[in-house]
Formats: structure tokens, sequence, C-alpha cells
């Protein structure tokens, strides 16, 4: 009935805000109801044949933060952030990481303009398609999450046709944002004929999302492509929003993060600092960092997350001393927080994140995207029984 509805849109635009109400009508006895965007608010292209709609009028999934809260459209925390967060915290919160754009169209073409924040497009260690390029993925027949195009960054603004030859009918897609690059604006390129909407709700209980909290590693270093950061791979496997607020070389349990994270509602905390913190601040800020969420949050589990295994461990005994140490303390941490009682508390230990041999990272530390999802394989089921 909804395709019927959206069809018959198209052709009579001026019944949209009818058609809307009828949506959500039936969605109240059928399918979650789905938002179709008006078409006078996008902007033509003759040329091309299609019409772009600014990615704000989608909604951005993946933020904590949205609308007056925040500095620019695209940051990662509040503008109240700025000058009490550390200013490395603060300017890594700029990037785009985590954030993805939810919509169902039947366009058989989808374009993508996005403009960034940096010139910079690649680092030395990771390709400028993770840095400052779009991920797409699609929902298959059996609601899968699946791969389908990705947009190549060639300059700061950029211009590209994701998807032709789109089989016929609603499909619904996940685009994701740069993980290393801030982003001015993105629009979506559809189609003139055809319809947009914005992505249906989630399944019921699956509308909070997953929080992740951590370093370069959650923050995406160094996936060739953004829909290959670990969280981004976990929110698909187990259908959930997630919110990545990874901080490069800078996620440290600060307390300025905590007085944040509370203000947050997820259905879980993951928490993976480690590996930006030496064994005497883990011991220190662990279990404050801890206290704190449960005494805001009573009810939200709290996953913590060891220190990965640095691939010359095998090898180099500073190397293997480095992440064995700290998690040590990270064990200590847990038990501790146990012992005094707090009820859903998961530790995910090491061994298992980045697999068996040496061929998950990039540099011994940095996760390709072997890595990756080695990572997610094995967080999920960690996270699968906390949110039971």
């Amino acid at each position: 009935m909804q395709s019927t509805l959206i069809t018959y849109v198209k052709n009579n635009r001026s019944v949209l805000v009818t058609v809307i109400l009828l949506l959500t009508c039936v969605s109240a006895f059928a399918e979650p109801a789905i938002e179709v965007l008006d078409p006078n608010f996008a902007a033509p292209d003759a040329e091309k044949g299609l019409l772009w709609y600014d990615a704000l009028q989608i909604g951005l999934e993946g933020q904590g933060w949205s609308g007056d809260a925040l500095k620019t459209p695209y940051d990662r925390l509040p503008a109240k952030a700025e000058g009490v967060v550390r200013p490395p915290v603060w300017n890594l919160s700029l990037h785009s990481a985590g954030m993805a754009l939810h919509f169902v169209t039947d366009s058989k073409t989808i374009a993508a303009r996005w403009t960034l924040r940096n010139e910079n497009l690649a680092m030395t260690h990771m390709p400028a398609t993770g840095v400052s390029g779009l991920d797409l993925y699609a929902r298959d027949d059996k609601g899968e999450w699946r791969w389908c195009a990705m947009g190549k960054p060639g300059s700061k603004t950029n211009e590209v046709n994701l998807l032709s030859n789109i089989p016929e009918g609603q499909h619904e897609f996940l685009l994701y944002l740069p993980l290393y690059n801030g982003v001015e604006s993105l629009a979506i390129g559809i189609e003139k004929e055809a319809s947009l909407a914005k992505g249906p709700a989630r399944v019921e209980g699956h509308n909070k999302p997953i929080l992740f909290y951590g370093t370069s590693i959650t923050h995406g270093g160094c996936a060739s492509r953004p829909g290959m950061a670990h969280p981004s791979i976990v929110g698909r496997m187990l259908d959930y929003p997630v919110i990545n607020l990874g901080f490069s070389g800078n996620g440290k349990l600060d307390p300025e993060l905590l007085d944040l994270l509370i203000e947050q509602d997820p259905a879980v905390y993951v928490l993976d600092c480690a590996p930006n913190m030496q064994p005497d601040l883990i011991a220190e800020r662990t279990v404050p960092f801890i206290e704190g969420l449960r005494k805001a949050r009573p009810d939200t589990p709290i996953l913590l997350v060891e220190n990965i295994v640095y691939q010359q461990g095998w090898f180099i005994k500073g190397s293997k001393d480095a992440y064995v140490n700290k998690n040590v303390e990270s064990r200590k941490a847990f038990e501790i927080l146990k012992e005094k009682g707090m009820k859903n508390l998961g530790y995910l230990p090491c061994e298992d994140l980045l697999g068996h041999d040496s061929e998950g990272t990039v540099d011994g530390t940095h996760p390709n995207d072997l890595g990756f999802y080695r990572f997610a394989e094995a967080m999920t089921p960690a996270l699968k029984k906390l949110l039971k």
C-alpha cells in the first residue's frame, strides 16, 4: 500500500501532506511509517534529469546531538563542548565518523554531491576513500545490509554517480559519511520522477543506538571505506543505529566526555579507550568513569573492551608487554566493579579481536578491513548478550 501511495505522490505532488498522514495511519496497523520528502524543496538539475535533496532534509543517523545543539550540522559533539573537552578532542569531533543517511527511494540512479572540511583527502596509511569518501549499502530481499557503491573523493568538493540501473521498486539504503574528514554539505541526487523518503524506524527495541567511545580504532583508522569501521559493521550485523565517538589518539576516559556521554540514552555503551592510555591512567580512570555512567544510567548495559593484541607482540617483547600490562589494569577495574555488585557490565578480552595471525592491521595497531571485520565478529556476541 505504501508503494502505491508513493507512486501517486509522484504524479500528484499537491497531496503530499495528505499522503504522509495516510502513511502514518497505515503504519499504526502495518509497517513503520516513512516520511516522503517534498520534491518542491529539492534543487532541479535539468541537464542530468535529477533532483538534489539536501541530506539534512533526510536527517543524519549516528549523531548524539543535533539541530541547535550543534555549532555546524555535521559535528559529533555539541557546541557547548568546545573549550570544555581538550582541543584535539574537539577538533576530531568535527569529523563525520559513524554518520549515515538512511533513506528509501525507487530511483534507478543515485548520485551524491559533498563538500569536505579539509583538503587533505588521505593519510599515509589510510586511503582517501576511507578518510574522505562515501559508502553506500542497500538491504537485500532477506533484510541484510549489502555493499553496493562508493563515492571516491577527488577534491574538496565532489560530485559522483554512485549507482545506476537499480532494479525497479522501493529500496532501502544507508550512505556512510567520511571517517577522518568533516562534511560541510551533502546532497543526494535522484531521478526527477522518483520519490525519496526517510528510512523507516528500526525494528521495535532497536531504535536506541549503540554508543562507541574510543580511540583511532573506534574512529575508523584505517578502513578502506567508511562502512568498514567496526562500529558500522556491528550496526549492520545487529541492525542498530550507532554513534561513533572515537577520537584518534585521544580516547582517554576524560571526565568531560563522561559528562557528555550521560546525556545520551543508548542501548549500550561500548568503552574501548585502552590503546590511548597507559596502565596507571587505566587504573585511575576506569572505575570512576563506569561508576559515573552507571549512576546516570542505572539500567544501560556497558561493555568494557581490552586493548588489542599488538601484532609485533609475538616477536617483540616490549610490544607484548605494552598491551598485556594495560589489560591487567582493565581486568582489575572490571573485577572491582563486579565485586561492588555492578550489573549489566560486560568485558571483551583481546585475544579474538584481530584474529590469530598477523594479517589484521595496516601497521601492527590499526585494523585493515579484515581486522575490522574480525573485530566486529568478536564484539557482536558480547553485545547480543548485553542487549538480550
